[in-house]
């Protein structure tokens, strides 16, 4: 069964170069294509695509709105956004990630690393390319203390969920966390799974926003 992708950008010439690259792999296709953040909304709400390939800067509403618009609608919980992003503009990282996002992409990356997002991110992993987690932890390393509300949530998780949800922010993998605790790869899927009902995590990026806003990774320590 393919990915089914909508891309949003408002230079046709980037979402034709998508369009070509995307459409050339059997398991994936392109659904639909928007100019703005409204557009954008319309088609996701229209096509229920896997995944979204998000400007920043487009007109009408920015990809950060509608990031959060399709994050907040109940009837969107299954569709992916990965933000397509440049240096230029990743001090936008921390807000799309807790809009929404479940990862990001420069625009200057090579074509098989964005066939990879788009799969890993359809897949609901986390994709925060070195670059971008360093950017998550300078955020946090100008903060003075956890956020009150999210630290009161860890009293909803276990010990060896709050464990992993440290080495999710890590960004390793469900494969990586078995390996690194000794379990088998289902159970460390199932901490993660439990993990993110209990704190009402989209994804596995929101566990990365959670972690660093509820103490779980100090504020300036990049998660281990």
């Amino acid at each position: 069964m393919s990915i089914r992708v909508v891309l949003a950008d408002d230079q046709a010439l980037v979402r034709g170069g998508l369009r070509a690259l995307i459409e050339a792999e059997p398991d994936l296709t392109v659904a639909g294509e928007a100019t703005d953040g409204e557009q954008a909304l319309a088609a996701v709400r229209a096509q229920r695509p896997d995944v979204v390939l998000m400007d920043i800067r487009m007109p009408v509403m920015d990809g950060l709105e509608a990031t959060r618009q399709i994050a907040a609608d109940p009837d969107l919980r299954d569709v992916r956004v990965l933000i397509l992003t440049t240096f230029e503009v990743d001090e936008y990282v921390f807000d799309a990630l807790r809009a929404g996002a479940g990862g990001f992409l420069l625009k200057d990356a090579e074509p098989a690393a964005l066939l990879q997002a788009i799969r890993v991110v359809a897949a609901g992993e986390a994709l925060l390319s070195p670059s971008v987690t360093r950017r998550v932890v300078e955020v946090f390393a100008s903060g003075s203390s956890p956020d009150a509300p999210q630290a009161a949530l860890l009293a909803e998780l276990t010990e060896r969920e709050r464990e992993i949800v440290g080495l999710v922010a890590g960004g390793l993998s469900n494969a990586d966390i078995a390996e690194r605790l000794v379990i088998s790869p289902a159970t460390a899927r199932t901490h993660v799974s439990r993990a993110m009902i209990k704190l009402g995590a989209r994804d596995r990026a929101q566990l990365v926003v959670f972690a660093y806003e509820s103490g779980i990774v100090a504020p300036g320590r990049p998660a281990a």
